[in-house]
């Protein structure tokens, strides 16, 4: 069962990642890759919105951690796809373009949690 859940939020997930990859390039310009930073830094704020909330606020089942987390975040975020893009970059030779977006994509990320992280417990520790 708990197969089925992560798939259905896995698809979820994908749909919504789609719909950004759909409309960033449209609002900022296909020539750098917007959409996946966009989601991995929303997605990683996400993750820590939820799993504070999940641990300070809401006793939810193991199910459901799995569908928003496992499911629809892994679903969402793009880690797999910042490789390629980055790799893509460094063949056409556009190094600083492609060390920026690496900084850009860890770094942010990572502060982007720590700050679900602190908006939680700024609103409810």
């Amino acid at each position: 069962m708990n197969y089925l859940i992560v798939a259905i939020g896995g698809g979820l997930g994908a749909a919504l990642r789609y719909g950004v990859n759909v409309g960033a390039p449209r609002i900022f310009g296909a020539d750098y890759p917007w959409y996946t930073l966009i989601v991995n830094i929303v997605g990683c704020f996400v993750m820590g919105l939820l799993t504070e909330l999940m641990a300070l606020k809401f006793n939810v089942s193991q199910e459901m951690r799995l569908f928003l987390t496992t499911g629809i975040l892994g679903g969402f975020t793009t880690f797999s796809a910042f490789a390629l893009d980055f790799a893509l970059m460094a063949e056409r030779r556009e190094f600083m373009a492609a060390g920026g977006y690496a900084l850009a994509s860890v770094v942010l990320s990572i502060a982007a949690c720590f700050i679900g992280f602190a908006a939680v417990r700024s609103l409810f520790a």
